[in-house]
């Protein structure tokens, strides 16, 4: 504990803090974070993955919404709770291990994911507007076969959503997102009550079962529901980036030497810890009040994705099932459950909103995944960490000029990822089956991850942290949902590589 002189000296540092407003109005003006990881989610899991379940296997696959969405639940938080508890990033704890292994294990999988993952959520979005110009407008693009339109429409948005990330205007396309999900959300809770699935089949929701040929569509869904794993990484450093909270002082509270200065190529994890005892009481309640806006973000998030996901399993199974729901005009198939309920007036609207929340993952997932490219360029090489932050607008301009920069690196991998992800979708453009190998790797790095997180959260943060520490359960319950994790993954991979099954 601190004396009453020491925290009297460290308030010029704390000065002019203003508590945020807890009302609710306020809180949803002060989500971030958590709803970009809900915006992520809400794309090609629950538009394509989710419909493609009910339509083939109908409420068979039910059982793996609350397998994802309980026992993923820690590996987020815990990544979410670091940042809020030490104001750094989670991968600057990975960077304190032996040779920096992990920085080096989610570098290389980001990067594949930046291609693989990123042409399997481009071509949702691009499957959107084909199906609303070739099959609803009548409209194609003469000379080219559907294919290859497929891949421009692909090119189209993701040129759109690099350019708006790199000219600084995602604020304007985030808040026209949120209103079309929000449209797309009204109308599929309606739908659902037009012919609600029968009660007796949410017995489905914990019966095991594994249809032959399901095997796919069960790693696609836990490993993209609500989203991956991985993004909780990016959700840390868009959490960082807020520059909110611990992530505001952390820096002052250095200055004031009340934290220890992190080198990430001469500190250990020890001198990420922070103890919150030595702010002065404003200063802790500002933090405390973060992170508490922070987890309420999250798990509003984490709720509404799962009741999306459980709903439209449930209406694919009542209007599609059986069906195979496939090839490039996925869309309709999926969209016959609005049409076919409701009527045909409602296509533009489905469309609308369909185009609106497959369009915001891969637009977060091209600011997402080269965030986490440049965060480990700067924990790997001195001379990226050498020069500041990745704002474009924080830099020099001799500095904007510096290649190796964090900020020119995160530009790179960003189109790196718009053209291999392009050059994927045009060399193999089967939108369900594109969309299920990216939600599936997905699954398959998540073990890993989930370790990582949990294991950083309870040996940085001190346990006498009454406010960032984790409780007894979260603990106990976050190592239990990694065995669950990892276990599910020795069972897919033994029934699809070794053809064992055990289920």
């Amino acid at each position: 504990m601190t004396t009453d002189t020491e925290n009297a000296s460290a308030e010029k540092y704390f000065e002019n803090l203003e508590l945020p407003s807890m009302t609710p109005g306020s809180l949803l003006r002060k989500f971030g974070p958590g709803i970009m990881l809900m915006m992520t989610g809400i794309g090609t899991s629950h538009l394509v993955t989710a419909p493609v379940a009910g339509g083939r296997f109908g409420y068979a696959l039910l059982w793996c919404l609350p397998i994802a969405y309980i026992f993923k639940y820690y590996g987020f938080e815990m990544a979410i709770r670091f940042t809020h508890a030490t104001g750094r990033s989670i991968l600057d704890a990975y960077a304190t291990a032996w040779k920096k292994l992990p920085v080096w294990y989610v570098l290389v999988t980001t990067v594949i994911q930046s291609a693989v993952g990123q042409a399997g959520r481009l071509i949702a979005a691009a499957a959107v507007v084909f199906y609303f110009f070739r099959l609803y407008l009548g409209l194609d693009i003469p000379g080219i076969d559907d294919d290859r339109e497929l891949a421009v429409y692909a090119l189209v948005i993701g040129i759109l959503s690099v350019a708006i990330i790199l000219r600084g205007r995602y604020a304007v396309v985030e808040l026209a997102t949120k209103i079309a999900a929000g449209i797309l959300i009204v109308c599929t809770f309606a739908v659902y009550v037009v012919q609600p699935a029968p009660v007796a089949e949410f017995v489905h929701f914990f019966k095991l079962d594994m249809p032959e040929g399901s095997w796919l569509i069960i790693a696609s869904f836990l490993g993209l529901l609500p989203t991956g794993i991985d993004v909780s990484l990016q959700a840390s450093e868009w959490g960082k980036a807020k520059r909110v909270g611990m992530g505001r002082l952390r820096g002052r509270m250095e200055r004031a030497g009340l934290a220890s200065k992190f080198d990430t190529f001469s500190s250990s994890k020890e001198d990420l810890t922070i103890d919150p005892n030595k702010l002065p009481a404003q200063a802790q309640e500002y933090c405390r009040r973060w992170f508490k806006i922070g987890l309420l973000d999250f798990r509003f998030g984490h709720v509404i994705s799962f009741i999306l996901a459980s709903i439209f399993i449930l209406l694919a199974a009542v209007w599609l099932y059986p069906s195979e729901v496939r090839g490039n005009a996925v869309m309709g198939d999926i969209a016959r459950i609005f049409t076919e309920s409701v009527g045909p007036h409602l296509m533009v609207i489905f469309l609308a909103g369909a185009f609106a929340a497959t369009f915001s993952t891969a637009f977060n997932y091209f600011d997402g995944w080269p965030r986490v490219v440049g965060a480990c360029s700067r924990n790997l090489f001195r001379s990226t960490a050498s020069v500041p932050r990745t704002s474009r607008e924080e830099l020099s301009v001799e500095q904007r000029k510096t290649w190796y920069s964090e900020y020119n690196i995160y530009r790179a991998s960003m189109f790196f990822s718009l053209i291999t992800s392009v050059a994927i979708i045009a060399g193999m453009p089967r939108p369900v089956y594109l969309v299920l190998i990216a939600s599936a790797l997905a699954f398959f790095v998540a073990p890993v991850i989930y370790f990582l997180n949990l294991y950083y959260c309870v040996t940085v943060i001190r346990k006498d942290d009454k406010i960032f520490y984790p409780s007894t359960f979260a603990i106990w319950f976050g190592w239990l949902s990694l065995a669950v994790f990892t276990g599910m993954s020795v069972i897919l991979i033994l029934q699809r590589v070794f053809g064992i099954s055990l289920m």
